[in-house]
């Protein structure tokens, strides 16, 4: 969940989904898979190992590799990186640069070497300013099935959200409040962890109040039988 303080109050970034694959027209936070190419990234990390973000995650090992997903995949669907440069937090201010590396997060669903041009571009990724958020798993009703880590993190100085070219329909900042009414008028479509999401960022009045809530382990909520059945974890240590 990419966000952003606005005059109403906090903004979440979300794209519409296109009409094909597992779930249409929906609208959804950045997000995707991890896969192979999110390993081997300890060096490049500003903080985090894989063994304290494996801790956080409640998994055995390689727990590093959904932060470097989370990250790759909000370049990729939204343009925006998470990355420092010279031990400083990285922003697009050279329009040579803003237009070579839009080239590149559209090669990237195409397999492209995400470690390799951050590496050739002296960047390391900002994990510290990723947060982990929650855990949903979709019931076995789903026409799809996902095990899926959610993340937050504040929109960084100087970057813009621009949606994917041709993975969404499009691509919006919105009032959390606003994408839950668009919900209940049937304008927009989404699934309980999205609107769940929503319904917690309803919670807070600025993006400071909700990463130090999410810092600290207070945003987290009541895990009914209900919202158990569909989708979100028990976890005692965190939930």
């Amino acid at each position: 969940m990419l966000v952003r303080d606005a005059q109403e109050g906090i903004e979440v970034f979300m794209l519409k989904r296109p009409g094909r694959g597992a779930f249409p027209d929906l609208h959804v936070f950045p997000g995707g898979k991890v896969d192979q190419r999110d390993e081997g990234f300890d060096e490049l990390c500003d903080s985090l190992d894989d063994s304290e973000a494996s801790k956080l995650l409640a998994v055995n090992s390689d727990g590093l590799r959904y932060w470097i997903a989370a990250i790759r995949e909000c370049f990729e669907e939204c343009g925006v990186l998470f990355a420092n440069r010279d031990s400083r937090e990285f922003n697009y201010t050279d329009a040579a640069e803003v237009e070579r590396f839009d080239k590149v997060r559209h090669e990237l669903d195409d397999d492209g070497d995400f470690k390799g041009f951050l590496q050739a571009n002296r960047l390391i990724l900002a994990t510290s300013r990723v947060h982990y958020f929650s855990h949903w798993i979709t019931p076995e009703f789903a026409p799809a099935r996902f095990n899926t880590r959610f993340f937050v993190a504040e929109l960084p100085v100087n970057q813009l959200a621009v949606k994917h070219a041709t993975e969404h329909v499009a691509g919006s900042w919105i009032n959390p409040k606003n994408a839950l009414r668009k919900f209940s008028t049937k304008e927009w479509q989404m699934i309980v962890p999205t609107l769940t999401s929503l319904r917690m960022l309803c919670g807070y009045c600025t993006v400071r109040e909700l990463l130090d809530a999410v810092r600290t382990e207070r945003h987290k909520i009541p895990v009914t039988p209900s919202l158990h059945a569909q989708g979100i974890q028990y976890d005692p240590n965190r939930w």
